[in-house]
């Protein structure tokens, strides 16, 4: 009947293409949701550019940087909460790679210890958040130091839920096709917002440091 089918589309001048030998399911480029993740990153990479250029804008129209009364900001807390988020893109490969093998219980495994390196490291950061004595109504710079760290704890938070639900789904035992892709982008998207960190951690962190002036 198949062939029949076949036989009457040919006839009808319309290209037959039998995709029956293909797999079920596609990873990294071969996936239409892996290139739709890669367009969130742009859209989000642009946004970051942009706060990023307020940042050294506001700088040039301030005499004095951080302003007065503003403390420096801690580098301890910042630089160990890098490390670890550096640390937690090994395991998101690893469940990636184990999702790919349909390996469940590798899944498993990485996927906890990549949720608990990042929980680890936005407990860091919230300590040092807090430590700042100064809000984003105080100046300028308070504004674009709010900003920034909001704009990508929020993107943090949301990568955290997004890895938590997929903890959720595989210890729940339903680890299929679609689940596996979805480990897949989740490991895709934390390692933009780890990779983004970096020169916003950079900026917030060592900036005032370096650029920094009007200060005694």
């Amino acid at each position: 009947a198949d062939r029949a089918g076949a036989g009457e589309q040919a006839m009808n001048g319309r290209a037959v293409l039998d995709v029956s030998g293909l797999p079920p399911i596609a990873f990294k480029s071969r996936a239409p949701l892996w290139w739709g993740a890669w367009g969130i990153i742009l859209i989000e990479s642009t946004i970051f550019g942009l706060v990023i250029a307020a940042y050294f804008y506001i700088r040039l129209s301030t005499d004095v940087w951080p302003p007065p009364g503003t403390s420096y900001p801690g580098l301890l807390l910042p630089s160990i909460g890098l490390v670890l988020l550096i640390l937690s893109c090994w395991p998101a490969h690893a469940a990636t790679e184990a999702a790919i093998r349909n390996d469940v219980g590798g899944v498993k495994r990485n996927l906890l210890l990549n949720l608990a390196l990042a929980v680890a490291a936005l407990v860091l950061r919230l300590i040092e958040w807090r430590s700042l004595n100064f809000n984003w109504t105080a100046s300028g710079y308070g504004s674009i130091v709010w900003m920034i760290l909001g704009l990508h704890t929020f993107d943090y938070l949301g990568g955290l839920l997004e890895t938590a639900v997929m903890v959720a789904i595989v210890f729940s035992g339903r680890l299929g096709d679609k689940q596996r892709g979805g480990v897949d982008v989740d490991s895709l998207t934390w390692y933009f917002i780890v990779a983004i960190w970096v020169p916003l951690y950079v900026v917030l962190y060592w900036m005032p440091y370096v650029i920094g002036a009007g200060r005694t």
